[in-house]
């Protein structure tokens, strides 16, 4: 972070201040304060960060932030609203650059089509990229802190609950292309529909300007009927697209696919399974074009992604190929496991499933679908646990497919499916976080390394 002057920074935030001093970084952690730093002293549901105001001063901050009237024994800045003011102070330290920032949202996808666009960016300009699940209107601000003198792009991921959320980060990130990934039925409780979803995600376009580029997937129903000529609007797919993959041939772990765009074509690979991540290595190619980015650079930037945490990562062991994709879960990607599995070459596929969360009123119906779209796949065996998952058992039943269970506890499906498993079988692990399905992997693993 470039240096920033106290009285600065309450100017950004409309704010006063009582000594001038210099802030050469943004802190809302007092476990991760650095000297020198502003703390930011942030009021949630939990806590209040205002009782850490002090500690933050003994530990090296020059400075805090509040919103609070509380005694402070050195400097500060006192805002309306410190976490209003946060944002706030993100986007003006935003645009005190001028370098290319990717900003992109979607349904499901983001995390992984941020790796990917991270890897052609990173090809020709020194970039950085939003950490972990920073990617709210708390961690937003704390990725743009993180720009400097010698930063020369970012890509920014945006996630939202609720209208108005994407509105406040694109204006924070003011990037100069966006890129949805998909519109799907994620947060459609808070929403009311996917064309409620569908607005919500275009609130992106109050951070471009006009002329920008906007990336959307043509392939998806609703993305593909977005028009505005106020920007310069290209889509990506499978069937249709200004970029447009074909000849998709998945072996061995890996999916090599062919791009053609704008009458010039490009061979790619990347080191990952499931039609979803073509799509998503296909939206970066088609940010490294508009960026101006080799397209051999591209290809190979590509090809050197690595699945983060429990994000489809495939493994071998003890013969068994296993995909952990226990980040989270959606009926969008729920779809895609079920279609990452089918396509894999094995003797044995089990889906290993349970609940998706935060879907209202829509999760029966939801977890129903998954277990119809089960049943007809190529999978041979399903089971799942938690409570709304036995909607997705009923359903497979109830489709004609026998090689379907559910299970009260992990520890049982774990026993199921060491039972039934051997060497040559692929297993995928699909639900969303809080679910932590990972303790049945980990009973799996510990007992197929024996």
């Amino acid at each position: 972070m470039e240096v920033l002057k106290l009285s600065e920074i309450a100017k950004a935030c409309n704010g006063t201040f009582n000594i001038d001093c210099e802030i050469s970084d943004v802190c809302i952690d007092t476990r991760k304060i650095t000297k020198g730093c502003l703390f930011v002293c942030i009021k949630g549901e939990r806590f209040d960060a205002h009782q850490f105001a002090e500690e933050a001063l003994e530990k090296g901050a020059v400075a805090v932030m509040i919103h609070e009237d509380i005694e402070i024994n050195g400097a500060y800045v006192k805002v309306e609203d410190t976490s209003k003011a946060l944002l706030t102070l993100g986007g003006y330290y935003r645009s005190k650059f001028s370098i290319p920032i990717v900003g992109l949202t979607g349904s499901v996808g983001k995390t992984t089509t941020k790796e990917f666009t991270y890897l052609v960016v990173s090809a020709a300009y020194k970039t950085i990229k939003t950490l972990g699940n920073l990617n709210n209107e708390i961690g937003l601000p704390q990725t743009l802190f993180r720009i400097d003198s010698t930063t020369q792009a970012a890509v920014i991921e945006m996630g939202m609950n609720h209208f108005g959320e994407i509105h406040r980060l694109a204006t924070a990130a003011k990037p100069t292309i966006g890129l949805i990934t998909n519109i799907g039925v994620s947060h459609i409780e808070n929403l009311g529909s996917r064309n409620g979803i569908l607005q919500a995600k275009l609130e992106l376009l109050d951070g471009l300007e006009k002329g920008s580029t906007l990336i959307l997937n043509g392939d998806n129903d609703l993305l593909k009927t977005v028009k505005n000529d106020d920007y310069n609007i290209c889509f990506y797919g499978i069937e249709k697209g200004d970029f447009k993959a074909f000849d998709i041939i998945e072996k061995d772990g890996e999916t090599e696919f062919s791009v053609e765009y704008y009458g010039k074509c490009e061979h790619i690979k990347i080191p990952t399974v499931g039609i979803h991540n073509v799509y998503n290595a296909l939206s970066a190619f088609a940010v490294g074009y508009f960026l101006n980015i080799d397209s051999k650079a591209c290809a190979n930037a590509l090809s050197k992604y690595v699945p983060e945490g429990m994000r489809q990562k495939s493994v071998n062991i003890a013969g068994i190929t296993s995909i952990e994709d226990c980040y989270n879960a959606s009926p969008d990607s729920m779809k895609a496991a079920i279609s990452t599995i089918s396509n894999l070459n094995a003797n044995k596929k089990i889906a290993v499933f349970s609940d998706m969360l935060e879907l209202g009123d829509y999760s029966k119906q939801a977890h129903s679908e998954i277990g119809e779209q089960v049943a007809e796949s190529k999978i041979d065996y399903l089971l799942t646990t938690g409570e709304m998952s036995q909607n997705i058992v009923s359903a497979a039943r109830a489709k004609g497919m026998k090689n379907a269970y559910h299970f009260e506890t992990k520890e049982e499906l774990a026993d199921m499916l060491c039972s039934i498993i051997s060497p040559g079988d692929a297993v995928i692990f699909k639900a969303s976080r809080g679910m932590k399905l990972e303790d049945v992997i980990h009973i799996a693993y510990d007992r197929w390394g024996k």
